[in-house]
């Protein structure tokens, strides 16, 4: 049978490396050799392109905190409560003469007889001394209990209104006549009073449990065993070659964010019958919404000048009244952080006199960057140091949200009381304990098994890298946190 010479390939090949007409693949058609070549010897960037920058997020925690190991189940510690003693949404008859105040459940007043006090409606005040106090009656948010009281100066506190209305007590000393018993805490008249002088202090007990967090990559030995090189610059620094290593590069990365952004986001399982079989942890959100301080809707570029001063001087009498911490850091979104930038160039020389800065003089030249951002600033006793925060205009995190603007938190550190430990100790305000032990350290673990890429452990025809890390977030003075927030 004669060959069909139609079928031929049509190439001849040359000794030599020169291009001629008849050894020359043609990529420019979709049929024939173009196909050949289009499928086998493509014109391949082996650099990948870095449209989204660095992806990663983690960051913040190493900032504002560090991280402890521990060995239980649960963290434990007891933070102090005041130490001058005052009560809010009290009750004054139409005469002036008895307060009733609300008393946590169980426990009684702590005004005892003898003390001197100020009462105040708000806009008007009274000085009085205690001259009675009945133990507290009720339960719940019912509980209450009556303080007797004469007034100095005034013949009665009818002057804060001659009808039942909320006020305020706080003390702020004593006074007896001479040869009088000691301070007593109800009078010895009344059925179960007793004469005890003591007030012992109390504090606010907080706990919380790490979670477990777990992820895994796996590449089958089929895939592990052709060659695919990429040319590769990654978040953690490495760059080069990267063969099938390149997608397990990425799944740590992105886990080692989960370790943060869960420290950040996680919630305690609620009351309600969710279904939900995992206990959950309290991370940073979840704790200043519960035990901090929420600002809705800076004024910002809103409200430029004294109007976004007004709003934030507000947040300043809230941290007066809290642990007047003096350094803190500012963590925003970028609509916020240039918010702020607007409240502070707004007062140089703009938009009222009485908040007028100069920030200095300088000679204008036409190749000079002008800087309009403003990395920290200082307000009545406060420094703040104001920085953005990736996490919060990611567009695949809380970019995707507009309801959370930024955080303050304070630095430095605070002093607890450690249950476990027995014992007064110092840590940042903001802390991550990871489970860890001599026999085991969970911070981040991580193992392959397998039967490709070095692992033999077992009959899968595939390699799997996994990582795993137990922990959880510490805030503690969260009274001193404020999260910014939109409603609208």
């Amino acid at each position: 049978m004669a060959l069909d010479a139609t079928n031929a390939p049509g190439l001849i090949p040359h000794q030599k490396q020169v291009a001629l007409s008849s050894n020359y693949l043609s990529f420019d058609s979709s049929t024939g050799g173009g196909t050949f070549a289009q499928q086998y010897l493509p014109e391949l960037y082996e650099a990948e392109v870095e449209r989204f920058g660095n992806r990663t997020l983690q960051g913040f925690l190493r900032m504002v905190g560090a991280e402890m190991p521990m060995t239980s189940d649960q963290v434990i510690w007891s933070e102090q409560n005041r130490l001058h003693i005052s009560y809010d949404e009290c009750t004054n008859n139409g005469a002036g003469t008895i307060l009733t105040v609300p008393v946590e459940d169980g426990k009684e007043c702590v005004i005892r007889i003898g003390a001197t006090v100020v009462i105040s409606n708000g806009l008007k005040t009274v000085k009085a001394r205690v001259s009675d106090v009945d133990k507290a009656t009720g339960s719940g948010a019912a509980r209450i209990a009556n303080v007797t009281y004469k007034t100095y100066k005034v013949n009665d506190g009818s002057v804060l209104g001659t009808t039942a209305k909320a006020c305020k007590i706080f003390v702020y000393g004593s006074e007896f006549a001479k040869g009088t018993k000691g301070m007593e805490t109800f009078n010895t008249g009344v059925a179960g009073g007793a004469n005890v002088s003591a007030i012992d202090p109390d504090f606010t007990q907080f706990s919380n449990k790490p979670i477990i967090l777990k992820d895994f990559y796996e590449v089958s030995g089929s895939d592990a065993s052709q060659i695919g090189w990429v040319e590769v610059a990654t978040e953690d620094g490495t760059s080069g070659y990267l063969w099938y290593l390149k997608a397990e590069s990425e799944t740590r990365l992105r886990f080692e964010d989960y370790l943060e952004m869960s420290m950040v986001e996680a919630e305690k399982k609620g009351s309600s019958t969710s279904g939900i079989s995992v206990d959950g942890s309290e991370g940073l959100f979840a704790a200043i919404e519960d035990r901090g301080n929420i600002y809705n809707d800076f004024g910002g570029a809103q409200n430029p000048g004294s109007g976004a001063l007004g709003d934030f001087d507000a947040i300043l009498k809230q941290l007066d009244k809290q642990g007047a911490i003096e350094e803190n850091m500012l963590f925003l979104s970028r609509a916020t952080a240039l918010d702020f930038d607007d409240m502070l160039a707004a007062t140089n020389g703009g938009y009222d006199q009485n908040y007028a800065a100069s920030y200095g003089l300088f000679n204008n030249e036409a190749d000079m960057a002008l800087n309009f951002g403003f990395s920290g600033f200082r307000r009545g006793s406060y420094d703040f140091y104001k920085t953005d925060w990736k996490y919060l205009n990611d567009a695949s995190t809380r970019g995707l949200t507009a309801d959370i603007d930024g955080v303050m938190i304070p630095a430095g550190t605070s002093t607890v009381y450690d249950q476990i430990m027995g014992q007064n100790i110092r840590r940042p305000f903001l802390h991550v304990r990871y489970r860890a032990s001599e026999a085991d350290d969970r911070r981040m673990k991580s193992w392959v098994v397998g039967s490709v890429g070095g692992a033999y452990t077992s009959g899968l025809d595939a390699m799997q890298v996994h990582f795993l890390s137990e922990r959880c977030l510490c805030v503690q003075g969260a009274n001193n946190f404020v999260l910014f927030k939109s409603t609208v």
